[in-house]
């Protein structure tokens, strides 16, 4: 998140240890939309930080494991670099894939 727009104030403590984050900061971090989650971790030098957490379908965690997502930037950097061809049919695609192959 850019520094121009980071939020510094102070939230105060309300009973149960609610704390009632600003309206523009829950926009900004998607924390209104339902089960929206917040990760807090102490740290040893006495700084508690808390991060938004989007939470994942239990049908899509494979799609964020780091191997899976190790091969999605692969395949980024291939579509940046023009490593990709474009077919305009399937009979495009399998003839494109038969030329491929005959090439190795």
């Amino acid at each position: 998140m850019a520094a121009l727009n980071a939020y510094h104030g102070f939230l105060s403590v309300q009973r149960r240890g609610i704390l009632a984050l600003p309206p523009d900061l829950r926009a900004r971090y998607h924390l209104d939309d339902p089960g929206a989650q917040v990760e807090l971790t102490e740290r040893a030098d006495g700084v508690i930080e808390m991060r938004p957490v989007v939470a994942v379908p239990a049908s899509e965690v494979w799609f964020w494991n780091d191997k899976w997502q190790q091969g999605e930037r692969e395949v980024d950097e291939h579509i940046r670099a023009g490593r990709v061809v474009v077919s305009d049919s399937i009979d495009d695609l399998v003839a494109d894939l038969r030329a491929a192959a005959n090439n190795e």
